[in-house]
C-alpha cells in the first residue's frame, strides 16, 4: 500500500494556488483596455498592480515598463481593475465607498483587492495543465451596459455578498444587497478560465476567452475545442466598506438600496473588471508548476519573491485627470443622470 499511496502521488497534479492582497494603485477616470488614450474615460475606476499603469499602456511586455507593484508578490506587474461604488444620499449627492483589505492578507494593505490564480478549485488543477498567461494577454469580464437581472444571472462569475463579518463568504447574489451590511459589501469578479491558444486579446477583449465558470471557487467545466487551453482562474474580491452609509435616515425615502456603481447603474448587473497580464518573466508558470498554496507560494524556498506592506503601499501612478472623486458630490465624475 505504501508503494501505491507513492505512485499515486507522483502522477497526482500541482495543486497550486494563488491568493494575495494587492494594496490601492490609484482611483481615477482612466481604462487603458476599453478606452486606450482616453484621460478622462467614461467613469472611475479602482486599480491595482504595476505602475505602468497609464492612458496608454504597451500591447507587449508591461513589465518592462513598471519600477513597483503594489501586489504582495514582487514579480507581479499585472494590473488589476474594476469601477467604483458610490453612495447616492436621499437629497441626490453621491460620495465614494471606501475599500478595506481581506483580514486575513498581509498587514498593512491598504484598501485594494484580493487577488486570486487558482486552478480547478482550492485543491486541484482537474489534471489539466494550466497554462500561464502570455505577454501581451489582456481581457475583461462582465459589461458595463448590462441593465436587467436576467443577463446579471447568466454571468455567474459576478456577485455581491453581503458581509456580516469581514470574514463572511457565501450567500451570493448577482445585484447589490437590499438591506444595510453589517461589514461592508464584497464584489466578486471570476474571469473566464479557457483561451483560444492564439489571440491575447480581442476587439471585444473577450471573445478570445470561454467562460465555463460556476461562480463561488467551484470546480470550472472542461474548455471548449473553441478555446482548448486551460488558464489560471482569476477572481478579484474588493470589500466595500459602506458600513458609514447604514443609517436609513440616508437612504432613499421608499426604502430602496442606495449604492451605484461609477457607471451610474444603481442594481449592480453593470459590474465589470479588466486585466493586464504583467508577471515577470516565467514567475507565474513557476508558480502554476508548483505544488504552493496561499501565501506559501512566496518566501526563500517558495516559487515567488514577495514585498512587505509598506514596500507595496509607496507605489503610486500620478493623477492623469484634475477632478474630484471623493467628498459628497453633485454628480457621478463623468456621469449626468436625470
Amino acid at each position: 500500500m505504501k508503494w501505491l499511496s507513492l505512485a499515486l502521488a507522483l502522477i497526482e497534479p500541482s495543486q497550486a494556488a494563488l491568493r494575495f492582497g494587492c494594496s490601492t494603485l490609484s482611483i481615477q477616470r482612466i481604462d487603458p483596455l476599453v478606452e486606450p488614450g482616453n484621460a478622462p474615460s467614461a467613469h472611475v475606476h479602482q486599480i491595482v498592480g504595476g505602475d505602468a499603469f497609464a492612458p496608454s499602456m504597451p500591447t507587449s511586455n508591461v513589465d518592462n515598463s513598471a519600477s513597483c507593484t503594489t501586489c504582495v508578490f514582487s514579480e507581479d506587474f499585472s494590473n488589476y481593475w474594476t469601477a467604483v461604488i458610490y453612495f447616492k444620499r436621499r437629497d441626490g449627492k453621491y460620495k465614494r465607498v471606501p475599500i478595506y483589505p481581506n483580514a486575513v492578507l498581509e498587514p498593512g494593505t491598504r484598501g485594494g483587492m484580493t487577488i486570486y490564480y487558482t486552478q480547478e478549485s482550492f485543491n486541484s488543477n482537474g489534471r489539466a495543465k494550466i497554462t500561464a498567461f502570455k505577454p501581451g494577454f489582456r481581457m475583461t469580464v462582465g459589461n458595463p451596459q448590462t441593465s436587467t437581472r436576467e443577463e446579471a444571472v447568466q454571468n455567474s462569475g459576478l456577485r455581491y455578498t453581503c458581509l456580516q463579518t469581514i470574514l463572511t463568504r457565501g450567500s451570493e447574489t448577482p445585484d447589490f444587497p437590499k438591506a444595510p451590511c453589517p461589514a461592508g459589501i464584497m464584489a466578486i469578479h471570476h474571469f473566464p478560465a479557457c483561451w483560444d491558444g492564439k489571440n491575447l486579446d480581442s476587439p471585444d477583449h473577450q471573445s478570445h476567452m470561454y467562460s465555463t465558470t460556476k461562480g463561488g471557487f467551484q470546480p470550472a467545466g472542461p474548455c471548449p475545442s473553441s478555446h482548448p487551453v486551460r488558464v489560471p482562474q482569476l477572481a478579484y474580491e474588493t470589500m466595500w466598506n459602506t458600513t458609514e452609509f447604514n443609517d436609513k435616515s440616508m437612504w432613499p425615502t421608499d426604502g430602496s438600496q442606495p449604492f451605484v456603481w461609477s457607471t451610474g447603474e444603481g442594481r449592480g448587473y453593470s459590474t465589470h473588471a479588466d486585466y493586464v497580464f504583467g508577471w515577470k518573466g516565467d514567475s507565474l508558470q513557476r508558480a502554476m508548476d508548483s505544488s504552493c498554496m496561499f501565501q506559501a507560494c512566496g518566501g526563500p524556498r517558495a516559487p515567488l519573491r514577495t514585498q512587505s506592506s509598506s514596500e507595496m503601499n509607496k507605489c503610486a501612478v500620478k493623477n492623469f485627470v484634475a477632478e474630484e472623486t471623493d467628498g459628497w458630490l453633485d454628480e457621478l465624475p463623468g456621469i449626468r443622470l436625470g
